[in-house]
């Protein structure tokens, strides 16, 4: 018994003292970094999607685009800096995030490489369908995100379609959260700023740093129509009829003759007169958060005033 103990000791002791080897890591692909999100449709299986329906039928549909943002931003900012909001609002309250397009109606960004522009009506369709599909699965009432202030009235229109020829009831959600909002109380100087400026950098900032690149950033002179350039000051002060017009004008199409598209204006595609290099990640906390805790504040008023299950 002596000698079988002494020979297993053995045994255990030259085990012990040999190399081991490490396990092969499980093969994954390297590009991969997203960390799934709640209540975020891509990221969900269908019974996930099943449970999420005994605690809410509300659903955020983001209208985005594909199209240029000067030499800073990624071409796919209105569809990344949208679609984290929505999902930042998931998480403050239960509400399915489900994105159907990447591009929306940018015709005046077409001289910029990387641009996509779809129809008006294409862009309708396809949300309107979706929608569809999303009734169809128990999903009642829709958040229409507009990221994109050319789609601004497609946005409206997939809303009406939705109240109008559907059981559904949707609501766009700028609008709808626009009196929740709680103003900045920062100081700043009234300059033109519209597009892949300080605020829509920030944003991205914010949001989506990694894909800023700031090194490169730089905003080139207005070069706007006489008429406009005139109209400009009145714009910048806020005067409602002024910015009515000069946006009703502005940011066409180059087929329309109006002499204001995008490269029309700005050789950059920043369509701003302040220096972008003025953008900042806290600012972009800022707006973000502002814009964020006005839908959830909302949300919540129409879940009070309407609660799930109501006929």
């Amino acid at each position: 018994m002596m000698r079988v103990s002494l020979a297993f000791a053995m045994v255990v002791c030259v085990s012990s003292a040999l190399p081991v080897r490490a396990q092969a890591p499980t093969p994954a692909n390297p590009l991969w970094h997203e960390q799934k999100v709640k209540n975020y449709l891509p990221h969900m299986t269908w019974p996930e999607v099943r449970d999420l329906l005994t605690r809410t039928d509300m659903v955020i549909l983001p209208v985005a685009s594909l199209e240029e943002h000067g030499h800073q931003g990624p071409i796919g900012t209105d569809f990344l800096n949208g679609l984290e909001r929505a999902k930042l609002i998931a998480q403050k309250t239960d509400v399915l995030v489900a994105p159907i397009l990447f591009p929306g109606n940018s015709p005046y960004h077409m001289a910029f490489p990387g641009t996509i522009t779809l129809p008006a009506d294409t862009i309708q369709l396809v949300y309107f369908q979706a929608a569809q599909s999303l009734i169809q699965h128990g999903f009642k009432r829709f958040l229409i995100l507009n990221s994109h202030g050319g789609n601004q009235v497609i946005s409206r229109y997939i809303a009406d379609r939705i109240n109008q020829e559907t059981p559904g009831i949707a609501v766009e959600l700028g609008d709808a959260a626009a009196p929740f909002v709680k103003r900045s109380t920062r100081q700043e100087p009234r300059e033109f700023d519209r597009h892949a400026g300080v605020n829509e950098t920030s944003a991205s900032l914010y949001l989506t740093p990694n894909l800023v690149n700031m090194s490169v950033a730089r905003t080139a002179p207005l070069t706007l129509r006489p008429h406009l350039e005139k109209m400009l000051p009145e714009v910048v002060a806020g005067d409602p009829t002024a910015t009515l017009v000069f946006l009703a004008e502005s940011l066409k199409a180059e087929a329309t003759g109006k002499g204001t598209s995008t490269k029309d204006m700005t050789e950059t595609g920043v369509w701003s007169a302040r220096d972008v290099k003025a953008a900042s990640a806290e600012r972009g906390r800022e707006d973000s958060d502002a814009s964020v805790n006005a839908a959830v504040a909302f949300i919540e008023r129409w879940k009070q005033l309407r609660p799930l299950g109501a006929k």
